[in-house]
């Protein structure tokens, strides 16, 4: 009987992830804001936005209970992920830890990644660590705080592309694929081959990682993945064809949302299905996810390159003149590439007692040019995010709560 409790129980806990969310509420809320988003709603293709907006609720126990609200989401419509990628690499670069189980083997270890195959390159210094080493704890600390693509590309060579796209399966987020690096032109032969790395112990070696090869292919046949009329390859050369993106990476809205819920809300999820993390390994990546550059002192970002909301485009849009809110933390991951912004963000107001998860997309390259760096992130992208994100966070604060929620597991010292 017992058994069967435990059963029912587990049931309702996965069906409570499976629902469809509702379709209509966020399409009225953009509506009932022309001046906000009427170029939006009035553009042929809506500049490609998908959003999905999710309520959270405490029971009296402070549990979480999830209502979810969507707007154009399609996970048949292809958008470019970019960086949005770099955050489940790096949960699974510290899960990998723990399944090799090698006595001295820590994310503080030292780490030197070595070539072996064409246009692979070496990582054996870091100059912005506290030892001038490399590590997978300061790579993800600046995947965390400013998206650093090479940090990313040395956890995907780390974690392997195969094992990285099986833990993909294993999760359930079965409409999302990485296969490649960022920023280096990746892809092919190129992307299926990993470089060799070493791990060491003050100058031991304690564990030796030969070069990966993932034979396999990861074919998804999405609409959207030939773009535009034009691309400059990379000799900046003008090529008057579409751009194909069938060989980039894939990461719908819905798999982003449910990494990040399964990261911040584990006990929401079945103990098989939570992610193998240590309780002060959650901790790290919280503080990271939350902190502003300018607050880290190793590494180090100083202004006005990395202003403070870099990277926070929901609420603030990557503004470098934005007033920051002292009572609001965004954790989060961005992407921004190809005329897409992405932010995959959990926004706490610790005054109001407000919190909520938003993932979003919104896509603009009027000229239908790729890889020209011509594109309206700052006239059409960004101003969506902040405003969508703003306008959210001021619907909370009037939305009644039967119960005050307990947000201090989320408070940290910066």
């Amino acid at each position: 009987m017992k058994n069967i409790i435990l059963f029912l129980l587990l049931m309702v806990k996965v069906n409570a992830f499976a629902q469809e969310p509702d379709t209509v509420f966020l399409k009225k809320l953009l509506e009932s804001h022309p001046e906000l988003f009427s170029g939006i709603l009035n553009h042929p293709t809506h500049n490609e936005v998908q959003i999905l907006y999710t309520q959270i609720d405490r029971d009296k126990n402070n549990v979480p209970h999830f209502t979810s609200y969507s707007y154009q989401l399609n996970a048949n419509h292809y958008f470019y992920p970019a960086s949005t990628v770099k955050l489940p690499t790096a949960i699974f670069a510290l899960e990998k830890l723990h399944e090799l189980n090698i006595s001295g083997l820590t994310r503080r270890s030292v780490m030197k990644t070595d070539s072996s195959f064409e246009g692979e390159t070496k990582m054996t210094e870091d100059t912005s660590s506290i030892n001038g080493l490399p590590s997978i704890e300061n790579y993800i600390k600046k995947i965390l705080l400013v998206s650093d693509n090479y940090a990313y590309n040395r956890l995907y060579e780390f974690v392997g592309r195969e094992e990285i796209n099986n833990k993909l399966k294993k999760y359930g987020l079965n409409n999302t694929r990485i296969i490649g690096r960022l920023a280096i032109y990746d892809a092919g032969e190129n992307a299926k081959h990993t470089n060799a790395i070493d791990f060491y112990s003050d100058d031991k070696l304690i564990y030796r990682q030969s070069a990966q090869y993932d034979a396999k292919n990861y074919p998804m046949h999405l609409d959207n993945m030939i773009q535009g009329k034009g691309y400059l390859d990379k000799n900046d050369k003008l090529v008057m064809k579409p751009f194909d993106f069938s060989e980039k990476n894939v990461y719908t809205i819905a798999d982003m949302q449910s990494v990040l819920k399964r990261l911040l809300f584990p006990d929401s999820f079945p103990k098989e299905q939570q992610f193998n993390l240590k309780p002060e390994e959650y901790k790290f990546i919280y503080h990271y996810m939350s902190m502003f550059p300018g607050e880290s002192k190793k590494p180090t970002y100083n202004q006005p390159d990395y202003y403070p909301a870099y990277c926070k485009f929901l609420f603030y849009g990557g503004d470098s003149t934005a007033s920051i809110n002292p009572d609001i933390r965004i954790f989060n991951k961005v992407g921004d590439s190809y005329g897409y912004d992405i932010d995959n963000a959990y926004i706490v107001d610790f005054k109001h007692n407000v919190e909520f998860i938003l993932t979003a997309v919104v896509q603009s390259n009027e000229d239908g040019i790729y890889n020209d760096n011509k594109y309206e992130y700052a006239t059409v992208c960004l101003p969506f995010m902040k405003n969508l994100g703003q306008v959210i966070h001021q619907y909370e604060l009037n939305r009644p709560k039967k119960h005050i929620p307990d947000l201090s597991k989320f408070k940290f010292s910066y």
